[in-house]
């Protein structure tokens, strides 16, 4: 399931209940408007927050922090109210008769008083009765369009910051400086490779550019923008590319080339094609080429590479991951995931996930970037993600790009140069069990 509210519309919700976040139950256009279905996802489920949609543009419902049920009765809520967005702004109507504040009916879907209801009958449609235990006008709430074209209930999720930090970082500018002097003198062992290949494999939208955006930023020691990133439904990135880090402006490149991949697509004949993921592991694909969604790549395309060398070749896979979608992730997409994964499983080649945007994913991230490791709510998303794509929690890396800054943070850096170096540790894994098969390929000294 996908969330109909925007990132910013759940922060803007999120920052009235403290450190929280949305955790979608129910969404009628997939589990249907009526009663029963609300009720069956929703029934038992604190705090929630409840949301209608129309075709005029209004997003607007309410909170409470009472448990939805089938009783009949109204519930006492002193902390309930309702809402409407006027453009980013949140305007917020709390319960006037608290006594009144919810009323739990088996019929209906979110029932505040007699103010508001959504899915009335099972229909859908919004009851709306200002003044009723709470006050507000129906031009401001919904602009008297009581037809609804979606309804969402979300539950509410306390974010709890541990005591101890379950994974060891340190944040200071030697431990930057380490990491950036490890990377510039990594050389692979295999003596035909210069460079290690990292095929950069995730859903729309995921970061896969920014990722290796932020890197070059890194290195260059400010923001930059190489690689075309945007925030579109279909893929930005159309061509399969290869970049090379270099170190800083006009330095020498770097020992990893960064694999851009046109992004994954839930629905057939859209995004990456699965069987073209085969010839780029194997080193066929030349950079620019150019992704058709409805036909492979074969062998008598421009530029094939009918005979790659271990150069070629990707030496590791890392899946792009947004840590705000990992819950909702829709079921096409996570199976086109595991048949890429069980691909790149024969052919040996190790995987890690980076998870991304985990500063919008957890307010208390977003507070401070160092309390990535102390939240609670990261690390069930990354052990959420190891049970969906089927990787240790030890090949979770998550990360933050640069995405609105101009000027870079020493911590964010610090968890992306960390993610460069799980790809070269990786990388050497690749290479020594290729040498170990083989026999036969000549290794450095």
């Amino acid at each position: 399931m996908s969330s109909k509210l925007t990132s910013s519309q759940q922060k803007t919700i999120c920052s009235q209940l403290g450190t929280v976040n949305l955790q979608l139950l129910y969404k009628a256009s997939i589990h249907g408007f009526t009663g029963a279905a609300f009720h069956q996802r929703c029934d038992t489920h604190s705090p929630t927050v409840s949301v209608g949609y129309n075709a005029s543009g209004y997003v607007f419902g309410g909170y409470t922090q009472q448990p939805f049920s089938q009783s009949g009765q109204y519930v006492h809520d002193d902390q309930a109210f309702l809402f409407t967005f006027s453009g980013e702004k949140l305007l917020k109507y709390p319960v006037t008769t608290p006594a009144n504040a919810v009323r739990m009916i088996s019929t209906t879907g979110p029932y505040f008083g007699e103010a508001l209801v959504l899915a009335p009958g099972s229909k859908a449609v919004v009851h709306s009765n200002p003044g009723q235990h709470y006050t507000f006008t129906a031009a401001e709430m919904h602009g008297n369009d009581l037809n609804l074209t979606e309804c969402e209930v979300y539950e509410v999720e306390e974010h709890t910051q541990l005591e101890r930090p379950w994974r060891t970082i340190t944040w200071e500018s030697e431990k930057r400086k380490e990491l950036i002097e490890s990377i510039k003198m990594y050389k692979p062992t295999v003596s035909s490779v210069s460079q290690v290949r990292v095929l950069l494999i995730g859903p729309v939208g995921a970061g896969k550019s920014s990722f290796f955006n932020s890197i070059n930023s890194v290195f260059r020691g400010h923001v930059s923008n190489q690689a075309i990133a945007g925030c579109s439904t279909n893929s930005v990135t159309t061509q399969f590319r290869t970049y090379s880090v270099k170190d800083g402006r006009g330095g020498k490149p770097l020992p990893i080339i960064l694999c851009d991949t046109m992004g994954l697509e839930e629905s057939t004949g859209a995004g990456l094609d699965v069987d073209d993921i085969i010839s780029i592991l194997k080193g066929h694909l030349p950079d620019t080429y150019q992704f058709n969604p409805s036909a492979p790549l074969h062998s008598e395309a421009s530029g094939y590479r009918k005979s790659p060398g271990p150069e070629d070749q990707i030496h590791c896979v890392a899946y792009v991951i947004d840590a705000c979608k990992v819950s909702i992730m829709p079921a096409k997409l996570e199976q086109k995931l595991e048949a890429i994964r069980k691909k790149v499983n024969l052919m040996g080649i190790p995987q890690l996930v980076l998870l991304t945007k985990v500063d919008e994913a957890c307010p208390l991230v977003s507070q401070d970037i160092r309390n990535i490791y102390r939240s609670g709510y990261i690390e069930e998303m990354m052990q959420e993600v190891t049970a969906r794509l089927g990787v240790p929690v030890s090949c979770v890396v998550p990360v933050k790009n640069y995405s609105k800054e101009f000027e870079l943070d020493q911590n964010c850096d610090i968890l992306l140069l960390t993610a460069v170096i799980q790809m070269l540790r990786s990388a050497d894994g690749y290479f020594d069990d290729v040498s170990d098969r083989l026999g036969s390929i000549e290794t450095k000294e």
